[in-house]
């Protein structure tokens, strides 16, 4: 049975994760053709479709994609920079990334540590899991929220299967979430507009 419920939640990450590694791939071809990523004039031009609203759609798509990986999570950072500005954008993508990891906390605290093995890939849990043994979790976790490199997303959800106090994590994630960030929104962001560029 639980073999069973994990191959269900195996379904449901890797589709996801399929479908919106697709969905980026076609939204960043199109952004490159229409000039999106290049000219802060289209970019504004393609917002004001969206109106007051965009801000609001685009902090849910980063607290989903925290919970469920749309799109890989360095994207959405640079998609927040390039839509709305170096300093907007990385308030949207903090406000809306750090409320997906608080999502992410509870849910593997109500469902417990079968949720989070069943929604996990396999090599990860196996290489996470063991901190939940290690007297030092709560240091070890703080280190790795402000690393850019880190699984952060699994690491919430493994958060909130360990002792950690609720408190104690919401603290690590307004202090550490910025660094990993600011990483992935300006490296990225300089990385992609050098490639436009060439294209």
């Amino acid at each position: 049975m639980e073999q069973v419920q994990r191959m269900k939640w195996n379904v449901l990450v890797n589709g996801s994760a399929f479908i919106g590694l697709v969905l980026t791939v076609l939204a960043f071809i199109y952004g490159i053709q229409t000039h999106i990523f290049t000219s802060q004039t289209a970019m504004e031009t393609f917002l004001r479709r969206f109106g007051w609203f965009a801000p609001f759609i685009f902090i849910i798509f980063q607290a989903v994609q925290v919970v469920l990986p749309i799109s890989p999570g360095g994207l959405g950072c640079v998609g927040g920079v390039l839509a709305f500005g170096a300093v907007q954008g990385f308030i949207y993508n903090y406000i809306g990334i750090c409320i997906g990891s608080i999502a992410a906390f509870l849910l593997s605290r109500r469902y417990g540590i079968n949720f989070v093995r069943n929604i996990s890939k396999k090599e990860t849990f196996d290489k996470y899991a063991g901190w939940l043994q290690k007297p030092g979790f709560e240091k070890a976790f703080a280190i790795a929220i402000f690393m850019p490199v880190a699984p952060d997303d699994f690491l919430c959800y493994l958060a909130g299967v360990s002792k950690i106090k609720f408190e104690k994590f919401i603290m690590i994630i307004l202090l550490g979430k910025p660094c990993a960030i600011a990483a992935y929104s300006f490296g990225l962001t300089l990385i992609i507009k050098h490639l436009s560029a060439l294209l």
